[in-house]
């Protein structure tokens, strides 16, 4: 018998018929003499209608009362497959984030978890009840104000669940079968990872790859529970997410590249004519720190010898683009730089493996397929396992194609998305 934690996402429990389906997979780990926590996300879209609806009646909507509004999403999904499992003949409890003990920092939107204390759910598992706790939210150690942990952080919820229960460890189900060598959408002859190590899966995660929330990665790597992805459509075995060291190790000794991560929410901006002297470019991303922006990429250029000035180019979040630009020109006078331009049409597109410690030629492979498909380089990037370039946002697509061809990653048939969404 093994305590697991299953965690189900909006794609998963999108309306009546897939709760029921859900449901009747939680009763079948439950009759095979496990016990069993599930972490729910809120029904499909639900929480982006919340949200439209929030910003309908304020423009502004005060962090707290928007974080009680969220979290009903993922009650209500919670309660739902609840029912559903005692029409199965099951006993199940529901349990919110604060009832199930997860305790957070007071930064309503984007929380951190600081403690679980899963005393409940110990006790409601001993009397042989499946567990339901609503993801995404705790409640405030200081405040004891609802909170929320930001978007796509129920994974996260279901890996600390699972850290402070001892469990065996814990299933991440979507609407795909694991992880993939890259998005199949848009390489429909994406190849299914067996395993992968939590290294090569923090760098997907954070270099767009969805099926994983980045959270979610970190603190699995950091507490060592090994983490299972799999589809709630499908009986197929997935993909395991652990130490590399718990691995098959000829299996990784034979894959250089694991997958081809892509990125089309990042912008680059480009600040023009900047002095070449001591403290310039510090003063510069001293401003996008205060102004609470994570810069990624990072470039400057060889200063011109007629004006001594360089110019600096980086790319961030294009969500945070206007702000970076606001606190850019805000030091203009200071800095004495020239002008600011901005590109939103840009993407990133990453190639990820450990293998390329060990393998020469990778760099010279990624960017021989890339000029083969008439694709330009922006920008680059690298780890000790990862290769990032900033291309077209209209040739993200052939870029991906291109890498993953060119690193022998192309599968015979083509991979099932299930609902579309990738979680």
């Amino acid at each position: 018998m093994a305590r697991i934690v299953m965690k189900f996402g909006g794609s998963s429990v999108a309306d009546a018929e897939s709760i029921k389906r859900v449901a009747r997979r939680v009763l079948r780990a439950k009759q095979d003499g496990h016990e069993v926590v599930i972490v729910i996300s809120a029904m499909g879209d639900t929480t982006d209608e919340l949200m439209d609806l929030a910003l309908q009646v304020s423009p502004q909507p005060a962090p707290r009362e928007l974080d009680m509004l969220l979290t009903t999403g993922e009650r209500q999904s919670a309660a739902l497959l609840a029912m559903a499992l005692a029409d199965l003949g099951a006993e199940a409890r529901s349990y919110t984030g604060s009832q199930a003990g997860v305790i957070t920092t007071s930064s309503h939107g984007n929380a951190r978890i600081i403690d679980i204390t899963p005393g409940r759910i110990v006790s409601a598992l001993t009397e042989g009840n499946i567990v339901i706790v609503a993801g995404f939210q705790g409640v405030s150690q200081d405040t004891k104000d609802v909170t929320t942990l930001g978007r796509g952080a129920s994974d996260t919820t279901a890996v600390a669940l699972a850290d402070a229960m001892d469990a065996d460890y814990c299933e991440i189900y979507s609407d795909v079968d694991g992880v993939f060598t890259a998005d199949p959408r848009i390489v429909p002859g994406a190849r299914r990872i067996p395993e992968i190590s939590y290294e090569e899966m923090l760098e997907m995660a954070a270099n767009g790859a969805k099926i994983l929330h980045l959270r979610c990665v970190e603190y699995a790597r950091r507490e060592n529970v090994p983490v299972h992805v799999r589809s709630s459509f499908s009986d197929k075995p997935g993909t395991w997410v652990k130490d590399i060291n718990d691995m098959e190790g000829t299996a990784m000794e034979e894959a250089i590249i694991s997958g081809v991560a892509h990125d089309r929410g990042e912008a680059k901006i480009t600040v023009v004519g900047v002095p070449d002297r001591v403290g310039v470019a510090s003063k510069i991303f001293l401003a996008i720190a205060e102004a609470e922006i994570n810069v990624d990429m990072i470039v400057q250029n060889v200063s011109h010898v007629s004006d001594n000035r360089t110019d600096i180019s980086f790319t961030l979040p294009m969500s945070d683009g206007r702000k970076a630009i606001e606190s850019l020109r805000a030091i203009q006078p200071e800095v004495d730089f020239e002008d600011v331009l901005y590109d939103d049409q840009v993407g990133k597109v990453s190639v990820i493996g450990v293998g390329m410690r060990s393998h020469p030629g990778v760099t010279a492979t990624f960017f021989n397929a890339l000029a083969q498909a008439g694709i330009n380089i922006g920008m680059i990037s690298t780890s000790e396992i990862r290769i990032s370039v900033v291309v077209s946002a209209d040739q993200v697509d052939d870029a991906v194609r291109a890498a993953h061809s060119a690193f022998g990653l192309d599968a015979e048939g083509e991979a099932v998305v299930y609902a579309g969404t990738g979680r």
